[in-house]
């Protein structure tokens, strides 16, 4: 038979929810990854597996079940993040959603009364329409084809029309009133305008990068460089939380872009809108530095240290001159948000979903507020650099703010996977391969997030780490430790930024690097273990030592790829 049949006789009648939580029937099969017990207080209704749950976050129960040809099994039912289109249905509708294997399908509901995801209302039959099963498409006739293919161009035609006369109006308001349309409200709680002063002498000369919310332009303010970050008028919202991130008083540091004024203006005839001007890095961003250029190992060591500095820097609650700073996240950290210096050290940029992080201080008044509510805590930037705990939303919600840096480092960690990739003295040969992002080898340029699931959080593979990097350090296997122990599966064996800043400044200089025996292949292992037993046994051991305060102090979760003893020195 179909489906689970008597789930509501199984429910106490007794369990009620306080009118403002949702109650929905909780239960994960067993060997299924991603807990969301998390979401709500978990309550025991009676024996048997099943059981009930009270909703924290939203008003809207889900469930997930297998359907294998004429059986359906349960997978998961418990209670949603947020209040997503769909959850305002009273009943169960599943809706084929993946194909775990070839002869399975899964299906989702997301419902919001109590109880609601206690069973289905219905399955639709593996093949029926709707249903991704095995059957293609079915065929339409042809003078069906043209006249939808004719519909769909007269609408989009009408759509380019609208946009075209909506932009002329925009523009010729902004040239009479010589300043920007007014926002609606909804778009913003204040009148940013007004406090924004304009800049006659800021000049535009070309786009750098456009992103989703704002593109970046290349100008000169007061005869210098300068990069200008613009904000269409549907972002102020996300000009207004990047702004006051970075105007604040103890934000200054070299290895984070330098804020400059925030203004208001366009590039040429555009509606006028905010802008942010922020120190300009010539050499561009890390991974194009990457792509067109090698690094020694002294250079790559420069660059990966500073990355290290920068973040840990972020990730630091401080008072400083009367100055408070609170921790805050980045959650976006790639090769593109990375800007090289000219002295050849990083820069982080674009804190456009950085978040500030509760702290032990009380933060002043004009601190930037905090994320109200799971959704807005889990959201985070480029898929390729994301955090397990954030592909699988299993991020815990009860320490969020040490959850978003752990979080934080494991992204460092393929940043600094893509620094050393390009170093020549790591290879046998001194010639590195051309410039990859992180699992570009294993997925190519534009991975899914299910690709990207499937590879780092099911199989937990990582980029591939050359055994040739161990035969170029003092300390052999220290880089390759050092990766894995910042992209460790489990957060919480994972470094802190300050800890990675400390090991990467234990790592040896050229000047004490081992260099590769002569005739040493690609995979030269063998040849490395030779040339390192001339390496004095005491010599490793204190370098190792030296760190130990550090590693050890990061707490160890039960599935560590190696739990480390509690003690802080020996």
């Amino acid at each position: 038979m179909l489906g689970l049949l008597g789930l509501w006789a199984l429910l106490p009648t007794a369990v009620q929810a306080p009118p403002s939580r949702r109650t929905c029937v909780f239960f994960e099969a067993p060997g299924v990854r991603g807990s969301t017990q998390n979401l709500g207080k978990l309550l025991d209704a009676g024996p048997g597996p099943l059981r009930v749950i009270h909703c924290l976050y939203s008003h809207c129960c889900f469930g997930i079940w297998n359907l294998t040809q004429d059986q359906a099994q349960v997978e998961m039912q418990g209670c949603r993040d947020s209040d997503e289109p769909g959850c305002e249905s009273p009943r169960c509708d599943p809706s084929p959603r993946a194909h775990p294997r070839p002869s399975s399908t899964l299906f989702t509901c997301s419902c919001g009364a109590d109880f609601c995801n206690a069973n289905y209302s219905h399955l639709p039959p593996l093949g029926s329409p709707g249903t991704p099963g095995l059957e293609g498409p079915q065929a339409i006739p042809g003078e069906s084809t043209w006249i939808t293919l004719l519909l769909l161009g007269l609408l989009l035609l009408l759509l380019l029309l609208s946009s075209i006369i909506l932009a002329l109006l925009q523009r010729k308001a902004c040239r009479v009133r010589g300043g920007p349309e007014p926002v609606p409200e909804s778009d913003s709680g204040r009148d940013w305008s007004a406090e924004l002063p304009e800049l006659p002498e800021l000049r535009f000369s070309q786009v750098i990068r456009e992103g989703g919310h704002a593109v970046v332009w290349a100008g000169q303010l007061q005869g210098k460089l300068v990069a200008v970050k613009a904000f269409p008028l549907r972002a102020v919202a996300q000009f207004q939380a990047e702004r006051a991130l970075y105007e604040l008083p103890g934000l200054q540091h070299d290895h984070i872009v330098r804020f400059i004024t925030a203004s208001r203006g366009s590039p040429g005839p555009l509606p006028c809108g905010p802008l942010l001007v922020l120190e300009l890095h010539p050499k561009g961003s890390l991974c194009h530095y990457l792509t067109q250029h090698t690094s020694d190992w002294g250079s790559s060591l420069r660059m990966a240290l500073s990355l290290a500095q920068g973040l840990a820097f972020l990730h630091e609650e401080r008072w400083q001159d009367g100055q408070y700073k609170p921790g805050i996240a980045h959650r976006d950290l790639s090769s593109q948000n990375v800007l090289i210096r000219d002295d050849g050290s990083c820069a982080i940029g674009d804190l456009g979903l950085a978040l500030v992080l509760p702290g032990l201080a009380q933060p002043p008044t004009w601190a930037p507020s905090q994320p109200r509510g799971p959704a807005a805590i889990m959201e985070a930037g480029t898929q390729r650099y994301m955090a397990p705990e954030l592909l699988d939303k299993t991020l815990d919600l009860q320490d969020w703010g040490t959850a978003l840096r752990r979080a934080d480092v494991y992204s460092l960690a393929l940043l600094l996977w893509e620094i050393m990739s390009r170093c020549p003295d790591l290879r046998p040969d001194s010639r590195p391969p051309p410039f990859q992002l992180a699992y570009e080898a294993e997925l190519g340029s534009a991975p899914t997030t299910c690709e990207l699931w499937t590879l780092a959080v099911e199989e937990r593979r990582r980029p591939h780490v050359p055994s040739t990097w161990c035969c170029f350090t003092t300390d052999p296997g220290g880089l390759r430790e050092l990766l894995e122990d910042c992209w460790d599966a489990d957060p919480e064996a994972r470094l802190t930024a300050e800890c990675v800043q400390k090991r990467l400044a234990a790592l040896a200089s050229p000047e004490e690097a081992h260099p590769f025996p002569e005739g040493c292949a690609q995979d030269c292992s063998p040849c490395c273990l030779e040339d390192h037993l001339s390496t004095p046994p005491s010599a490793i051991l204190l370098s190792r030592l030296q760190l130990s305060a550090c590693h050890f102090m990061v707490q160890q979760g039960p599935f560590s790829r190696n739990p480390q003893p509690t003690w802080t020195s020996v």
